[in-house]
């Protein structure tokens, strides 16, 4: 199939939401970062913080028809020996605008056409001329996307476990997920559990003025909590705020409220809902009540009872290294972020201090 790639300024966001929707439809992405959902409230919040809008690279046959969708952000990459020319696939290239963190990131395009559409890309990406680094950010291991040909170097910058919990397991354990557990973590929930004077009780916000209120206390409880606080951001905040909406009217995003009746919360989750996996994407937990206490293990096995009841097959952590991850997972995933380096002297003069350094 011949197939045409050519970039495009978003203009419209409204006439991009058309097509996007009308292609996601056809493609059926198994990945919700490929969403509309995903994609609108982060474009819309770009406008309004007044970032930088990526482009949109479309590829179509032959038609005219829309075959696949990615957005390009443009900009200058900061390296050890000065700023470089550089394309982001799916990000925009803007420390705040990329703080929502894209996931388990691709084409939007059907799996029949995904081979063309890739070659077309890289076509598309070659013949621009300007940039010196090309970044390609949190996709699956074994992704075909970094493989763009007549590359200087290809860089793999992380690579990072996305650990789970296979609903199917908990299951077949009879809803003991407990038992999928190590012991040392096993006897810390269970001794966090004994901390609460009543049962675990989660709620859903439901509406538009729950779901406002409780991010906003998400926004509080996180406060001073992280040296580097995404909900320290505004950007950030109003990008949640947007998805958070945005995912309660069309079933894709959850907000729960986790902790006992009467109390003040254990904490909050915002989860996504797709193709049959609930994802954590962010939360928020109370002090602990002692040194036993431990709030935020006690809301991730809430809501593992909760989807596992709910016939999921995955509880997703989504991507991190953190230990508290690790011991509530059965499983892990891989996930790639990718710096696709053209020449350029600045890169050279790096490349070459870094093996003297590793000798």
């Amino acid at each position: 199939m011949h197939l045409e790639a050519r970039f495009e300024d978003i203009v419209d966001l409204a006439a991009l939401e058309r097509r996007w929707r009308a292609l996601e439809e056809e493609a059926a992405p198994a990945s919700f970062f490929l969403r509309w959902t995903w994609m609108g409230c982060w474009l819309a919040a770009l406008e309004n913080a007044q970032i930088s809008l990526p482009r949109l690279l479309c590829i179509a046959d032959a038609n005219g028809r829309d075959v696949a969708l990615v957005l390009i952000g443009r900009g200058h990459a900061a390296r050890k020996l000065g700023k470089v020319p550089a394309l982001w696939f799916n990000e925009s290239g803007h420390d705040f605008g990329d703080r929502p963190y894209i996931e388990y990131n691709g084409l939007l395009c059907g799996e029949a056409h995904k081979p063309a559409a890739i070659h077309s890309l890289y076509d598309a990406v070659a013949d621009q001329q300007e940039w010196r680094v090309f970044h390609i950010s949190g996709v699956e291991f074994g992704s075909r996307l970094p493989h763009v040909p007549n590359i200087r170097r290809t860089i793999l910058r992380d690579a990072s476990p996305a650990y789970f919990v296979n609903l199917e397991k908990v299951r077949n354990a009879e809803g003991d997920y407990l038992s999928l557990l190590s012991s040392n973590t096993r006897s810390q929930i269970r001794r966090s559990l004994k901390e609460e004077p009543d049962e675990l009780e989660i709620a859903r916000a439901d509406d538009a003025v729950t779901l406002d209120l409780w991010l906003e206390d998400m926004a509080r409880l996180n406060t001073g909590r992280h040296e580097d606080n995404a909900w320290d951001n505004a950007f950030f905040r109003d990008f949640a705020q947007r998805i958070a909406h945005a995912g309660l009217a069309d079933g894709t995003v959850e907000l729960l409220r986790i902790g006992g009746a009467g109390e003040l919360p254990l904490g909050y989750l915002l989860n996504f809902l797709w193709a049959g996996r609930a994802m954590n994407y962010q939360s928020a937990f109370a002090q602990p009540r002692s040194n036993k206490s431990k709030p935020g293990l006690m809301c991730h096995v809430a809501a593992v009872g909760r989807y596992a009841d709910a016939g999921l097959s995955l509880y997703s952590l989504l991507a991190g290294k953190d230990r508290y991850k690790q011991s509530l997972s059965t499983g892990a995933e891989e996930l790639n972020w990718w710096a696709l380096e053209r020449f350029d002297w600045r890169l050279e003069s790096e490349a070459l201090l870094r093996r003297l350094l590793k000798r």
